[in-house]
């Protein structure tokens, strides 16, 4: 139908005259202090690149089915935040304060992209839906709401993600005011990976048997639901970063001015794990019943902050800032623990709360050089001696294709992991673990180039008290030291309108029986570009042909569990070494793109070994499309 149309539209639209508009989106700062700009995502270029999941890393070890439980592959862009345990394998799927969009719009806009693939019995299907309109220069509201919606290629491994988010900005010239709600169920049917590769020569992919099939009927469910308010005042004088475009200076003593803030978030987590035949051979053990697994266990959090921040006019040349605040958190974790004597079960509940002392420095000298610096210290509670110090140097150069920049970063840390590392309770795991603190010392260094679109990329990190899951699938904590180094290089070569746009990850472990990586992770795309121009109706079709390919070098990748819904590391199956290649054809015209791909069009010419993840294969030969539609007039 859209091959129908689009001929009909190339010819048909009149020449886009509309004058520029104002199109403003960002993000908060990890301390919800500063506004982060982010570019709008209506670009054209590789448009075929639609998941949500490779934007936060462009290289993702993954279950086979799009939606379910994944890991990025940059050990650098996994998410170690203990309070994210219960959601880090779907965070980058899910609306919560840390990744909060806020938005200015001069005119209402609306934004739908959705994405299908077929075969219909199989089909994955993807929906977004994007609003945000201006009351006045200073208010804006907005939503968000995402859906997955894949039914799998195999048995017992269908995806539903369902997350909302509605969100608020008031920038006035003295008092801002940012809201963001959200609310994320994501339900993942658990099929415990096929029981062996040799089976994948069926003709019919939901003809290959399951570990956990139609009698577990197993299926794991998160529900998390957030709220994040962030209210500042600002005093003295100084300019105001908002959207007063008047931008006008106060002066004052050193045009100083300040901030008084006030963070609030809350967010609840359920996590539920339900197995209907827990008495099948795929757990060793059963703690509570043997008729029924009904896991349930919860988090929910509030944070308050209060805290000053201070600024010089940034328009001299030797411009300070700095801020400190207290925080305060209250914990409520609530699970299953079971009674071995009886072999029943009841629900256990600890209430933790913390007290941290939160602060920041930076300093602007001239406009090509700036450091930074932030830090928060555990002063009493359940993380009492935690502490982490970031910093980072910067450097703009004025190159002739534009500017470029160099980043100098570090960090030290001392954090007690993960609640949920210390206590466990269900019907399959059970553990109760007292872990000592993981001490991280991280450095790294980044060159990149617009212009030239190029980014190069060093990172390393010495770790104590490394804490991972081990081969049994239980929690341990590698007691020496571990190194990790990674050198992360994104390039687009082009040659008159050929393109070859690549992401290379080198990575190496100290230590491949605590944390095993690959050596070398590719995705790259070749294709050739071109725009059609249309002299009898002014209109212009841009079009992308070519192949995307993704690659990684052989090692032994972490297996998953369904039970707790964690990765955990094996030693018995190596993979990698196999390409995945997507044809694609990408076509915009005006504010509309589509994509056509042949998804995986390797699969089966090749050999048998598509996987990611042990007893997952990878999804066969799919032809896929999508559509965005963006509306701002």
């Amino acid at each position: 139908m859209l091959l129908l149309v689009l001929p009909a539209a190339v010819f048909g639209q009149d020449k886009d005259t509309l004058k520029p508009l104002i199109l403003k989106q960002w993000n908060l700062s990890s301390d919800f202090t500063e506004e982060e700009i982010i570019q709008f995502d209506t670009v054209f270029s590789l448009f075929n690149r639609f998941r949500i999941a490779d934007r936060h890393s462009p290289v993702n070890v993954m279950l086979g089915n799009y939606g379910l439980p994944f890991m990025q592959m940059n050990f650098f862009d996994r998410i170690s935040n203990p309070d994210r345990f219960l959601y880090s394998h779907y965070a980058p799927f899910m609306h919560v304060p840390e990744n909060a969009l806020f938005m200015n719009t001069q005119v209402p806009f609306t934004e739908f992209v959705w994405t299908y693939a077929i075969p219909r019995e199989t089909s994955e299907q993807t929906f977004r839906f994007r609003h945000s309109q201006n009351v006045n220069r200073f208010l804006n509201f907005g939503l968000i709401y995402d859906i997955i919606y894949d039914l799998g290629q195999y048995n017992y491994q269908r995806a539903e993600n369902k997350t909302f988010t509605l969100f608020s900005s008031y920038t006035g010239k003295r008092y801002s005011l940012y809201f963001a709600g959200g609310i994320n169920n994501i339900k993942s049917f658990e099929n415990g990976g096929i029981t062996g590769k040799e089976f994948l020569e069926q003709e019919n992919t939901r003809d290959v048997p399951v570990r956990l099939g139609g009698l577990n009927n197993a299926y794991s469910s998160l529900r998390n639901r957030n709220l994040l308010l962030v209210q500042k005042y600002a005093t003295g004088g100084g300019k105001k970063a908002s959207s007063d475009s008047s931008g006008s200076v106060k002066k004052g003593l050193f045009g100083l001015s300040g901030t008084f803030s006030h963070i609030l978030t809350l967010e609840g987590n359920k996590r539920v794990y339900s197995d209907s035949y827990p008495a099948g051979d795929f757990y060793d053990t059963t703690y509570i019943s043997q008729s029924a697994t009904f896991d349930s266990l919860s988090m929910r959090v509030m944070r308050n902050t209060v805290r000053f921040d201070f600024s010089t006019d940034e328009s001299r040349r030797f411009a300070l800032g700095g801020g400190v605040g207290l925080r305060n958190e209250l914990f409520r974790y609530s699970q299953i623990i079971p009674t071995y004597d009886t072999l029943l079960s009841d629900t256990a509940v600890w209430k933790k709360n913390n007290n941290v002392l939160v602060g920041k420095l930076f300093s602007n000298i001239g406009d090509k050089f700036s450091w930074k610096a932030d830090g928060e210290l555990f002063l009493t509670g359940y993380r009492g001696g935690d502490f982490a110090v970031r910093g980072e140097i910067s450097k703009t150069f004025a190159l002739s294709k534009g500017s470029a920049e160099w980043l100098i970063t570090g960090g030290v840390s001392n954090t007690q992991p993960s609640f949920w590392y210390e206590q466990w309770g269900g019907n399959n795991f059970v553990w109760g673990n007292n872990m000592g603190k993981e001490f991280r010392i991280d450095a790294g260094t980044s060159f990149s180039h617009p212009g030239r679109n190029m980014m190069l990329k060093f990172n390393y990190a010495i770790i104590d008290n490394y804490t991972y899951f081990g081969t049994t699938a239980l929690p341990g904590q590698h007691a020496g030291g571990l190194s990790v180094a990674a050198v992360t290089v994104s390039k687009n070569l082009r040659a008159w309108e050929f393109h070859i746009d690549t992401d290379v990850i080198l990575q190496q472990s100290s230590n491949a029986d605590v944390l095993n990586l690959p050596l070398a992770a590719l995705r790259a795309a070749v294709y050739f570009d071109h725009q059609f121009f249309f002299e009898s109706t002014g209109g212009r079709l841009n079009i992308q042909i070519g192949a995307d390919l993704l690659f990684h070098t052989g090692y032994y990748p972490d297996s998953y569990m369904p039970a707790t819904g964690r990765f955990y590391r094996q030693d018995a199956e190596k993979l990698g070494n196999y390409p995945y290649i997507s044809p694609f054809l990408n076509m915009k015209l005006k504010r509309t793109r589509m994509f056509f791909m042949f998804d995986h069009v390797n699969s089966g010419l090749m050999g048998l070994d598509y996987f990611m993840v042990p007893s997952y294969p990878m999804n066969v030969r799919m032809f896929r499309y999508g559509l965005a539609w963006t509306f701002y007039d």
